[in-house]
């Protein structure tokens, strides 16, 4: 029946093609060279298209006589009229000549202000009227995306690219070639207040089954700060060249007018008053009278504070939709980059059509569902994309998607032949000892009723020094099976640890099991995914189950400078958990741990160098227990729930993806000991609530924070392990922020108190004053500061604030720290951790 559909589709396609006409031609300047994504409409309606990157366009209209318009920024609208024959096709090209504009006659007086100032002011003044014209509308959007190398190294970090990975890419020899090429449709609907959806009904990316990029890039010079794709680009936003505050920030100059449709429009240079502010530069068109915008160019560099691009220009065309109503009807974002070798260019293409200025919508039409994926968005046929199409295709782009999607469809063919698994099995490569002892490996045996992956942890990186153990010598490895008609995993991970000097063998293994669920309902659907957790075995734990040192920090202490932070303890255990996740992102957690503990002691005095005044301390919490703790049992049961309301979705054909919220994110738990349960020693309540956001000020910057409150209502029997501990640092290398103390001791303020209150707030400023620092601005190093602080009463309380630099290299942040410990001065210290723009995407391990 599916296949029936779409034969049925395509040949309707067929016949609504056959009963238009096409009008084809190209557009150029006088010098005969070719406009790239020129705009060429029907005068007096939205239908329209662009130009292709060579300066070709075609038009599908019905028979009749028509007036087209073809307009490109820098040059004059030209029109033509055309008679579309029943069948065929036209030709109609177009020559356009530069721009002539006439300057105003103006009275020259001394420090007289240039014109364009007057423009701009009037403009600011209108825009609040055009930010957002209409109540609602509806219109469809055409995206494609290309990127194309330029030149590719011979490795990236490390890696050698291969020449069968470059065919696969469809680079050639040197590197040039296009990497990425997509196009899609996607219908928008937007409502007052600020109700948008985005329903994609097609798509697709060359040698790719995927969707490929299709999401319209709003941008919207209108706004005060204007969002450019991705806050990773700038997170503080651009300022526009009419927001309310641009005269602070930009200067202008008046280049003349021209006239269309018996309209003025006023051509204005705009000029970044300083470098290093996310300031645009171009030229900006703005209508006489109305004070709209009419066109722009306008470009963004390095000076402009753009990260990860180079270079990024736009380019936007606004047309009339209604009488009094102008909305943009083409924008070509353009874009350069190179990083690690890798030398690129591409653009961003949207061509807005079919405005709807008063649409209808069911009440339910607006919900939670922001991006909606038809159920057959990657099913279309070339007939359909060739008909729907408004920017003809490039050679190059017809023959990137002929050859991948060849490729795709053979190795879709092939996939699961004999052949085909033999030489993806070989591809793996051989288990060396380098892969066993640094590099790991993974090994999948390439079947699809029964999909089976081992990863092996590399040994090396698993070895670490500690004062009880000795030299501890850890492996680890996975073995994971899948289930895809009944969309269930399993997976078993077995550990060994055994520690040289106290001569002890632990072992452990964990198994888990999930299941995704998804069902259709009148919304689109519902997912959730449902994880169940068996573990147990004898294993080595740190006292504050947070894990605040890590094992390779300890060690690098222990042996060089006689620190051992890290206080562990044995033992045998079992635990089992549950774990819900709801398309909602409410996430509820369940666990039942039981602990035979067993105290272990310092049993080496190693270290690399010797200082006769540092004694290596005990290994228990010394501050807050006299002795080493006596071997117990704990039975202890946990329900925790985490919620982030008003959240939004992207819905797929088959599944649905939280995407986030205005909103900050709660939680809550409760921890139970179980006294004389299975032996069980402990008997304790314990509870605590917690809400943490990302708050984006744009050009003032980003805060982060984190509060909780918690206590015990219960503490009869409370062991030095399950006391609340706060997470501190001791070490000159930052914990993780928003959830530790950088200077704080790691268990001298561990309480059993009935409430204690937890803040966590930091400020990254983005550039936000550093842009006025010669030095910093250029290296684009960015200012951090903010403050940490627990109480728990008059006599147990810490503060510590900080301030600091990040986004060195892109990746590090150095702070000063300075504490307050129980109402008096503690220390100064230097924290030095991973910020900015790539280290603030890195998790630290948990």
């Amino acid at each position: 029946m599916k296949k029936t559909l779409l034969y049925l589709t395509s040949f309707l396609l067929s016949f609504i093609c056959a009963q238009a006409g096409r009008v084809t031609g190209t557009v150029k300047n006088q010098k005969g060279e070719m406009l790239p994504y020129a705009s060429v409409f029907v005068k007096g309606t939205t239908i329209g298209t662009t130009t292709s990157s060579q300066g070709s366009y075609f038009l599908d209209l019905i028979p009749g006589t028509y007036t087209i318009t073809c307009q490109y920024i820098g040059y004059t609208k030209v029109e033509k009229t055309v008679t579309v024959p029943a069948s065929g096709s036209v030709t109609l090209n177009f020559e356009l000549s530069i721009q002539q504009t006439t300057m105003k006659e103006v009275v020259v007086r001394a420090n007289a202000e240039d014109p364009a100032y007057e423009i701009i002011r009037n403009a600011i003044r209108k825009k609040k009227d055009y930010v957002a014209p209409l109540d609602s509308f509806t219109c469809e959007a055409y995206i494609k995306t290309l990127v194309k190398t330029r030149k590719l190294p011979k490795k990236v970090f490390g890696q050698k690219i291969e020449e069968e990975d470059r065919k696969e890419m469809g680079v050639d020899s040197v590197g040039k070639g296009i990497i990425h090429l997509s196009e899609s449709l996607t219908k928008i609907a937007f409502k007052k207040p600020g109700k948008i959806k985005l329903e994609v009904l097609s798509g697709r990316e060359s040698g790719s089954g995927g969707y490929g990029f299709n999401f319209p890039t709003f941008i919207n010079f209108y706004n005060n700060n204007v969002n450019v794709f991705t806050a990773q680009l700038n997170p503080r936003g651009f300022i526009s060249p009419i927001a309310d505050a641009a005269l602070n920030y930009y200067a202008y100059k008046y280049l003349g007018s021209f006239w269309e449709d018996g309209k003025e429009i006023n051509q204005i240079q705009v000029i970044a008053r300083r470098n290093y502010e996310p300031l645009f530069n171009g030229t900006i068109n703005i209508t006489e009278g109305d004070w709209r915008i009419h066109s722009l160019e306008l470009t963004l560099t390095k000076k402009s504070q753009l990260e990860i691009l180079d270079t990024m220009r736009i380019k936007q065309i606004h047309l009339p939709i209604s009488k009094d109503v102008w909305q943009t009807k083409d924008q070509v974002v353009y874009f350069t980059f190179n990083i690690l070798g890798i030398d690129a260019v591409g653009n961003f293409l949207n061509v807005y059509n079919k405005y709807e200025v008063a649409p209808s919508f069911n009440k339910r039409y607006f919900n939670n569902v922001v991006i909606k994926y038809d159920t057959a968005v990657n099913k279309k046929s070339k007939a359909y994309w060739d008909s729907i199409r408004p920017v003809p295709l490039e050679l190059e782009e017809v023959k990137d998607y002929k050859i991948k999607d060849s490729m795709m469809h053979y190795r879709r063919d092939s996939v699961w032949t004999k052949a085909y698994t033999d030489s993806m099995r070989k591809k793996q490569g051989k288990i060396t000892v380098m892969k066993v002892l640094y590099g790991g490996f993974t090994r999948y045996n390439y079947n699809p009723k029964s999909p089976v992956w081992f990863t092996w942890k590399p040994l090396l990186q698993q070895v670490s020094y500690n004062t009880v153990e000795g030299l501890v010598l850890n492996a680890e490895a996975t073995i994971q099976r899948s289930f895809p008609k009944i969309k269930q995993q399993v997976s078993f991970t077995p550990h060994v640890r055994y520690g040289f000097s106290n001569q002890h063998f632990n072992a452990w293994a964990s198994l888990q099991w999930w299941k995704r669920e998804f069902t259709w309902d009148q919304d689109g659907g519902t997912t959730s995914r449902t994880v169940w957790g068996l573990a147990g075995g004898k294993r080595v734990s740190q006292f504050n189950q947070d894990n605040p040192i890590t094992p390779l920090m300890n060690s690098v202490y222990t042996l060089f400078d006689r620190r051992n932070y890290m206080k562990i303890y044995e033992n045998y255990f079992g635990r089992i958990s549950w774990n819900k996740r709801f398309d909602n992102d409410l996430r509820i957690t369940a666990d039942v741990l039981y602990e035979d503990r067993i105290p272990i002691d310092n049993t080496t005095d190693f270290s690399i160098f010797k200082d006769k005044d540092k004694v290596f301390t005990p290994n228990y919490p010394y501050e807050k227990i006299p002795a080493q703790f006596i071997q117990h049992q704990a039975l202890i049961a946990s329900i925790s729930a985490q919620f982030q309301p008003g959240q939004r979705y992207i819905q797929y054909p088959n599944n649905k993806v939280a995407i986030g919220s205005k909103y900050p994110t709660f939680a809550v738990s409760y921890k139970k000991g179980i006294d004389k349960v299975l032996g069980s020693d402990v008997d304790f309540d314990k509870w605590t609530f917690s809400i943490w956001d990302n708050m984006n000020f744009k050009l003032r910057g980003e805060m982060k924070y984190r509060f909780s409150i918690g206590g015990f209502i219960n503490d009869s029997k409370v062991p030095i392990q399950d006391y609340q501990h706060f997470n501190g640092n001791q070490l000159i290398f930052a914990s993780r922020y928003l959830n530790s103390f950088q200077l704080a001791p790691y268990y001298a303020n561990s309480t059993t108190e009935s409430f204690y209150a937890v803040g966590h707030l930091e400020h990254h400023f983005n550039g936000f004053l550093t842009n006025k620092i010669p030095l910093f601005k250029k290296l684009n190093w960015h200012l951090v500061g903010g403050g940490n602080a627990f109480y728990v009463n008059k006599d147990n309380n810490y503060v510590e604030v900080f301030g600091g630099i990040e986004n060195i290299f892109k990746l590090l942040r150095v702070d000063v720290v300075a504490s307050y410990l129980n109402g008096q001065k503690g220390q100064v210290g230097l924290r030095i951790g991973l910020g900015g723009l790539l280290g603030g995407a890195i998790q630290l391990p948990q």
